[in-house]
């Protein structure tokens, strides 16, 4: 199963019987699609970057979850057609890559040493000469 966050965007309107409930649904679509919930944390209310349906304020819920890939498009389904909803997002999370025991995952990266003041840095390809900047290429027609 692979991690993801949903950010809900509700409206500010909703009692918090009606937003447990919309929380509570979501949450019985994730777990529907074969999911689990690892972590639920409620942002507050914000202020929205622009109005939507009239609102100037929403409140913002965010859930860490893990599940199968094709439960996604049945929980965004579930929330697009929520009134109670006013935008979601969906993102994949990459998790952070765990060494094995016995193995050190840093020992086959090569870190190259940091230039010293002595060396030059190596020159960058693809430099502008002075030359070409201040005459301008005919236009190509």
């Amino acid at each position: 199963m692979r991690r993801y966050e949903l950010m809900l965007v509700l409206r500010p309107d909703l009692a918090d019987d009606k937003v447990q409930a919309s929380l509570e649904r979501t949450a019985r679509a994730i777990a529907g699609g074969g999911g689990q919930i690892v972590k639920q944390a409620p942002w507050g209310r914000r202020r929205l970057a622009y109005p939507i349906d009239h609102h100037r304020e929403g409140s913002y819920y965010v859930i860490l979850f893990e599940a199968p890939p094709t439960a996604i498009v049945e929980l965004e389904r579930g929330l697009l057609i929520s009134e109670e909803v006013l935008r979601h997002l969906v993102t994949r999370v990459e998790r952070p890559v765990r060494a094995t025991r016995g193995h050190d995952a840093d020992a086959d990266l090569e870190v190259p040493p940091p230039p010293t003041d002595d060396e030059e840095p190596e020159e960058i390809v693809g430099l502008i000469d002075e030359s070409e900047s201040e005459e301008a290429p005919a236009a190509i027609d």
